[in-house]
């Protein structure tokens, strides 16, 4: 029997994955968690400034934070992920350049080839270019010997009706 038992093994069982919208909910929870600790926090601030009365304050909420405590070193320091980085929102109208930025190389190339690309089939387009002047002899050529075929192939069937009339006179001739 090969290691590990049964075919499968226990690595692919039971694997459940969460919904993207359980995940949104869950990031929505977090934040307005984070939103109202903020809130408390400056709440606190405020009346630790306003009126320090004896054996209030500070305890009470303690008490309060009871469903919230954290364990150990958490309570004193807030610590997220330091790989995560949050996206910002841009609006367009912070996307918006004021200043034309400068190009990179290689996209200062590719519009160069792209104008120069232009360039050349505008001066082909004109016959201009040693590759249109080829084309155009080459056309030149073309006609002169579709001229020369036209003209030979009317001369065959002109020759051809003038042997066929010649043929009907003499047999018209030979009947009479």
């Amino acid at each position: 029997m090969p290691k590990g038992g049964k075919k499968g093994g226990h690595k692919g069982r039971m694997r459940t994955f969460n919904n993207p919208e359980e995940i949104d909910a869950q990031m929505k929870a977090e934040k307005e968690r984070k939103k109202l600790q903020e809130e408390e926090a400056g709440a606190s601030l405020n009346d630790a400034e306003g009126e320090k009365l004896p054996g209030s304050g500070s305890e009470d909420s303690d008490d309060e934070d009871g469903s919230q405590k954290r364990k150990g070193v958490e309570g004193l320091i807030d610590i997220e992920n330091p790989n995560r980085v949050a996206q910002k929102n841009k609006k367009v109208t912070e996307i918006q350049l004021e200043e034309p930025r400068a190009l990179s190389r290689r996209e200062r190339e590719e519009i160069e080839k792209q104008k120069a690309k232009e360039r050349y089939m505008k001066m082909h387009l004109a016959g201009k270019t040693d590759q249109a002047k080829a084309d155009l002899a080459r056309l030149a050529i073309v006609r002169k010997q579709r001229e020369d075929a036209a003209r030979k192939k009317e001369e065959e069937r002109k020759a051809k009706e003038a042997a066929a009339t010649a043929s009907r006179g003499v047999s018209a001739l030979s009947l009479k």
